[in-house]
């Protein structure tokens, strides 16, 4: 893969102005060297891509990197093996950056455009959603912003969250659980997208976890009166969470997965479970409709015979905007544009582009979408958390052709590719440049902080979401 210019992007950036109409400096770029380190970095992570609460190899990866430019990292946070926090500056204000770092299972691509699965790991996971350019992203930015700290004197500290298990682990909703943001005054991230956009929106509340049902083995043919069959359990919920779908709130979703069915044909099956999702924008709703699959569950388990029991996997919050945070954010990534497409990737990216349902433009990748303030995504996240204890605020830039959705083959590959690294370079100049804006003006914070507190209900009190007190470290396993 080709290295990327050292003056790549945002050279048009003028500091924000004062009252005396000076600015407030330069913008904070990302220097050649670590351009390179993103690059690699990013690189090395998609090639040994990791399932949530596994990622002990890209753990060490992004910890290294910070360690090595002087951060005090520390490890094994919230009970969880690969999440980490590391810190450098002294002062206020504390600005956190988050790192997201797992794979997804299945999704293995290699980086060309057409569908096929590398060759070193075929049936194996894969970056569908870019969090291989996430973490690498935040680690060059909270660099680049370290050594700005120290060379200007400037007060402030500036930490990385290496937050794993965002794909239904909810590992951020058990870090937010431990305390760890609690002396954070600004939280900042980014995701790859198809597309760059700063606007704060909501998102989908969830809860998500596996039912397990027992029954009794027997021959299938010989004795079946002697069985009592999981998989009848399974099959006789899911039959009854789809008539449920006529009669939920509108916006709801319902989905699952059989995660286990049985292992042979003439075996009745003594175990068996499904995997299930419930999102809507309102927990209240998320909450109402997972007692009605419980419901519909015992119903199943009573029906055939069987027993169940159900093990919680995640929760999170949906997002709360903050829109002090967000149009700050669009406001640099207007004056900068977006990372577009270099010459000697127009090949790949057209021919992905003819493999999408919905292919976009491509010319949009050096574009930046118009700010809204009432934007809704479909999408859960447990940044949701996050945005419910500390102002937070993100963005998405072009890592990805336009028109491909996340979770896709077509995600895996250009995450893999130059392309995918132009758009986490550009991700890490707008963090490290927002991130200067805040320290140079610490009214950004208290207006922040304004905003926030009137954002949430009176009396609000975080509660986790997960059901479950301690993290479900062995949630991409099968169940026991």
């Amino acid at each position: 893969m080709a290295m990327l210019p050292a003056g790549l992007l945002l050279a048009c950036l003028a500091g924000p102005a004062l009252a005396d109409g000076r600015t407030t400096g330069s913008p904070l770029l990302l220097s050649p060297g670590e351009l390179r380190r993103v690059e690699q970095l990013s690189r090395r992570i998609w090639e040994h891509p990791e399932l949530g609460y596994l990622e002990n190899r890209t753990s060490s990866l992004l910890q290294d990197a910070l360690q090595e430019a002087g951060f005090d990292v520390q490890t094994g946070v919230a009970e969880m093996p690969t999440a980490f926090v590391a810190r450098r500056g002294t002062g206020r204000p504390v600005i956190a950056l988050l790192a997201e770092m797992d794979a997804l299972p299945g999704m293995s691509q290699a980086a060309m455009p057409q569908h096929g699965p590398r060759m070193e790991e075929p049936d194996g996971p894969g970056h569908a959603c870019g969090h291989n350019l996430f973490g690498a992203a935040a680690v060059g930015a909270a660099r680049t912003i370290a050594a700005w700290l120290e060379t200007t004197g400037s007060a402030g500290q500036v930490r990385v969250y290496g937050t794993p298990a965002e794909e239904g682990g909810s590992g951020k909703a058990y870090m937010v659980s431990a305390g760890v943001f609690d002396d954070v005054d600004i939280v900042l991230h980014w995701h790859p997208a198809d597309g760059n956009d700063a606007s704060q929106s909501t998102s989908m509340a969830n809860i998500n976890g596996r039912f397990v049902f027992e029954g009794r083995s027997a021959h299938a043919s010989i004795a079946p009166e002697q069985g009592r069959s999981a998989l009848d359990g399974v099959e006789a919920m899911n039959f009854m969470a789809n008539l449920m779908r006529e009669h939920v709130p509108a916006g709801t979703r319902i989905h699952y997965v059989i995660s286990d069915g049985g292992n042979a044909p003439n075996v009745v099956p003594a175990r068996a479970a499904a995997h299930y999702y419930v999102r809507h924008r309102d927990p209240a709703v998320v909450q109402d409709v997972a007692s009605r699959l419980q419901a519909a569950a015992e119903g199943a388990a009573t029906g055939t015979g069987t027993q169940v029991r159900f093990e919680p996997l995640g929760g999170v919050y949906s997002l709360l905007p903050n829109h002090t945070l967000g149009r700050l954010v669009h406001s640099v990534m207007a004056e900068a544009g977006g990372p577009g497409l270099a010459a000697s990737d127009e090949a790949y990216a057209e021919a992905l582009r003819t493999t999408l349902e919905r292919p976009g433009v491509l010319a949009t990748m050096a574009t930046v979408r118009p700010y809204r303030d009432d934007g809704h995504s479909s999408a859960s996240t447990d940044v949701g958390d996050v945005s419910w204890v500390v102002p937070t605020a993100g963005f998405s830039t072009a890592t990805w052709i336009p028109g491909t959705p996340a979770h896709s083959w077509q995600a895996t590959s250009a995450s893999g590719h130059a392309v995918g690294t132009r758009g986490a370079i550009h991700a890490a100049n707008l963090l490290a440049e927002v991130a200067r804006r805040i320290y140079a003006d610490p009214g950004i914070v208290t207006q922040a902080w304004n905003e926030f507190r009137d954002a949430r209900p009176a009396g609000f009190s975080y509660r986790s979401f997960t059901g479950r007190q301690t993290p479900p470290l062995d949630y991409r396993r099968p169940a026991q």
